[in-house]
């Protein structure tokens, strides 16, 4: 079995890809600021040597998602630096984003540039690329129901996965081998913004009015020509509407 560290392992994602890989066995070092074992801060590098040594498998997952992806860069090259140095790591894994390289988002940009970062490391390195997670999407469509009336980008479709499935991927992929960047993974169905604020709103039985909302600019043209859409690739198999069932049976 290996030794593997996740960084972001706390978050969504990185604590369900932490789970399963001690489950298969292997030895995890879960990479945070208040970690009593492991703590290391991103942002400058500091605690990461000690936490990476002999470690095989590096699993990103780590990224300023409130802040646009700032520093992101910065803190995938302490990663590097750190893996250089340490000699023993043979694969990074790094969780990304279907669409990065075609949608002008900002926060698309920085995945963008990270995967490039990693690319050029000369480090193994292994990229998935995933369509929207089912509860990012549930957040959007939740925030603009808080209003009045509910205003929804117009145009805009998505094709949200499984957290959990992502997951399992990326626990498929924390091998010692690198694979390069492999087939993107999108979720089962692709549907409009309004339709999934419709699923939102009848899972939580509350009512509103629907405002399509036209906005401008490159990125929004880039999210409704599609850019962000896996259609080949549509390998997940929960739906929205299954996610929300399993929300409102856990009371959310």
């Amino acid at each position: 079995m290996s030794t593997i560290l996740v960084t972001g392992g706390t978050g969504t994602l990185g604590s369900l890809v932490v789970t399963r890989l001690r489950d298969s066995g292997h030895e995890v070092r879960v990479l945070s600021r208040h970690s009593p074992d492991h703590p290391v801060d991103l942002r400058d590098g500091s605690g990461l040597a000690a936490a990476m040594a002999g470690a095989e498998v590096v699993v990103h997952c780590a990224s300023n998602t409130r802040g646009g992806g700032r520093g992101d860069e910065v803190a995938t090259g302490h990663l590097i630096e750190a893996a250089r140095r340490a000699g023993s790591v043979t694969n990074i894994v790094y969780i990304s984003i279907v669409g990065v390289d075609v949608v002008p988002f900002g926060y698309y940009e920085r995945k963008l540039a990270v995967e490039r970062l990693l690319e050029e490391s000369g480090l193994g390195v292994t990229i998935l690329r995933t369509t929207q997670f089912h509860d990012l999407v549930e957040q959007v469509v939740a925030m603009a129901a808080k209003l009045p009336v509910m205003p929804l980008p117009k145009g805009v479709r998505v094709q949200p996965i499984a957290v959990g499935e992502v997951a399992d991927r990326l626990a498929e992929l924390a091998v010692p081998a690198p694979s390069g960047r492999v087939p993107d993974m999108g979720g089962p169905e692709i549907r409009t913004l309004p339709e999934l604020g419709r699923a939102h709103l009848s899972a939580t039985g509350r009512r509103r009015r629907m405002v399509p909302l036209p906005l401008w600019g490159k990125a929004y043209a880039g999210f409704r020509r599609g850019g962000n859409l896996a259609p080949s690739h549509a390998v997940g198999r929960g739906t929205f509407a299954e996610f929300l069932a399993g929300r409102e049976r856990q009371g959310r």
